[in-house]
């Protein structure tokens, strides 16, 4: 770690790529925050967007340090530089389509200071038309895996998790999204940062797990929000949407090989697989055969990265994503 801590309570760290529209509101919302209580650092880690706004933004916004990755590394990765060149004795990771304020920002600190086993902490998410994201969110595991079955689990621990959720103003679900995640640098340290096996997505289930087996406290405080224009900073166009939507099945496979043991592994990965080739190639054949409908083509570039990146596991033994900073490092070790 850079520098020391003492002077700088938080230091805020977005991970960007080429989301430069949502950036400038997030930036234009940070940068006015200035109080006697905190003045946060803002760290921009931009993925090697290599479309000239880098420099733009840097001047632009001169109170924020931007860091230039070294290629497009993954979420997982942007956060541990970001991390990494930070000086804060707290630590808020945001997406780049957030908007955030000091009210929300202290909160934070004041909970975490309160509360010293929040090894996680995060709010509620809301659109810009007023509707909030989910916050009943599980582990995955066998049961949990797929829509329908999650539908069951839910039917049948239905008591459990309403009791999970009662509190008024703070509650503490198996995971939170990583659009919103603020931690103290002494948790970040003790479960060793994000887990860059992850290119994308999953990135955040796997922190809190590893928090929550350290004995740490998953917490969303519940009357705080924050706007989140969600997808903004990944559904550029039908290309990317690809792109992500497949990692997402992909990083499903990460999670459970990292996860996962034994019988439960090997049963898990099958049924994955059986659910995605099913699933899959159906709608990759409307793909096809409406392939002039954008949202139908969609599902057949998705279906073609899928089978790509199986034939890939197949022959690399390995069920890391190709565009993972772990994947890359292993290949050239």
């Amino acid at each position: 770690m850079s520098g020391t801590f003492s002077n700088v309570v938080v230091s805020i760290i977005i991970v960007n790529y080429r989301s430069w529209h949502h950036l400038e509101g997030c930036l234009q919302a940070l940068t006015v925050i200035e109080s006697k209580q905190i003045s946060p650092e803002i760290i921009v880690v931009d993925n090697y967007s290599a479309d000239g706004n880098l420099t733009i933004f840097s001047d632009r916004f001169p109170r924020v340090q931007f860091i230039k990755n070294t290629g497009n590394n993954g979420f997982a990765n942007g956060c541990n530089v970001g991390a990494k060149k930070s000086k804060g004795v707290y630590l808020l990771f945001l997406n780049p389509d957030t908007v955030a304020n000091g009210t929300v920002i202290k909160k934070f600190i004041a909970f975490a200071k309160k509360y010293k086993n929040a090894g996680v902490v995060s709010c509620h998410q809301k659109n810009p038309n007023g509707h909030y994201e989910k916050t009943v969110r599980v582990f995955p595991n066998l049961f949990t895996l797929f829509g329908l079955t999650r539908a069951i689990y839910r039917k049948v621990y239905k008591s459990k998790i309403k009791n999970q959720y009662l509190g008024e103003q703070v509650v503490c679900p198996d995971w939170v999204s990583g659009s919103v995640i603020f931690m103290s640098r002494s948790w970040y340290t003790q479960v060793k940062g994000w887990n860059e096996a992850y290119w994308m997505y999953y990135e955040d289930v796997d922190l809190c797990k590893r928090v929550q087996e350290a004995n740490g406290d998953i917490v969303l405080l519940k009357d705080v929000e924050m706007i989140h224009n969600h997808g903004g900073a990944s559904r550029l166009n039908i290309k990317t949407a690809a792109i992500t939507k497949t990692e997402v099945l992909i990083s499903k496979h990460v999670y459970i090989s990292n996860r996962f043991r034994g019988l439960h592994n090997f049963l898990s990965q099958l049924l994955v697989i059986v659910n995605n080739l099913i699933f899959k190639t159906v709608l990759a054949s409307f793909g096809i055969i409406f392939f002039f409908i954008p949202k139908l083509r969609l599902n057949l570039y998705i279906y073609l990265k899928l089978m790509t990146y199986y034939m890939h596991a197949v022959i690399r033994k390995t069920w890391l994503s190709k565009r993972s900073i772990k994947y890359m490092k292993q290949l050239n070790a």
